[in-house]
């Protein structure tokens, strides 16, 4: 573990081989297909279907699989390494990256929109729910670019870039300062992953978790699923809710 946590630090990315087993990788991809056909309907209906073709977000929100993996908390470790304690769920989304249909993870990106230097503020798991091959488009990650404010050109990207070729099951843990792009997809198949984010819990998430699985349901999830969740962090809305004892407080004090 602790040479994980010094290439995490130095490349700004590791590989973990084989973490997902094949029961969970099942149901993962089974249930990534089912919120695919639910969301794609929402994404056409609001307008922004063009560029969004194969990518899904949210998956907390459908349960099942996606609850199961934040409660099985893989590559905690290393996250709690990163952040020097405590960390939330910023976002929860997938992609399913078919034969020829690139949508916008295709370009080189990192997904801090501003540069975080040596703050650890954010940090992702790309799991892949299929094998990563450069035939099918596994990601291209640039070691080292975690320290790069200005992002590199392409030439320069795709000249040195690290292509994540592994087994399914297979997770990558990146600094989110990290460039990186997926590749093309030019077999005949998916190649489908998660993506995910955690960030310090002071740091708003993407959607409000907690409110969108509801309030009353806390005392029904594990200790794991209320903090990743982002339960332990919340924001009070009213004086009621601000004046509580320690034990019921909206943010704990445990959350830096």
């Amino acid at each position: 573990m602790s040479a994980s946590i010094a290439t995490l630090g130095s490349d700004g990315w590791v590989l973990v081989k084989d973490a997902v087993g094949s029961d969970l990788l099942d149901r993962l991809r089974g249930d990534l297909e089912a919120a695919y056909t639910s969301q794609r309907t929402i994404q056409i209906r609001n307008s922004v279907g063009d560029g969004t073709n194969g990518t899904v977000h949210h998956l907390p929100i459908a349960g099942g699989s996606f609850l199961e993996f934040l409660d099985r908390r893989f590559c905690g470790e290393l996250l709690d390494a990163f952040f020097s304690g405590p960390s939330i769920l910023n976002t929860f989304g997938g992609v399913l990256n078919q034969p020829d249909d690139l949508s916008y993870v295709g370009r080189v990106h990192r997904d801090l929109r501003s540069f975080s230097g040596n703050l650890p503020l954010m940090a992702q798991l790309l799991v892949m729910l299929d094998d990563f091959t450069e035939e099918n488009g596994a990601t291209y990650l640039l070691s080292g670019s975690h320290r790069m404010r200005e992002q590199p050109g392409d030439d320069l990207f795709f000249r040195d870039a690290i292509r994540a070729v592994a087994p399914a099951g297979s997770i990558v843990v990146f600094n989110s300062n990290l460039w990186h792009a997926a590749g093309p997809n030019r077999s005949r198949g998916p190649r489908r992953a998660l993506t995910l984010a955690f960030t310090k819990p002071f740091m708003k998430p993407q959607l409000d978790y907690p409110r969108a699985l509801g309030y009353e349901c806390v005392a029904s999830l594990s200790p794991v699923l209320r903090q990743v969740l982002g339960y332990n962090a919340r924001v009070p809305a009213s004086l009621d809710e601000w004046y509580q004892p320690p034990e019921r407080r909206f943010y704990q004090k445990n959350q830096g």
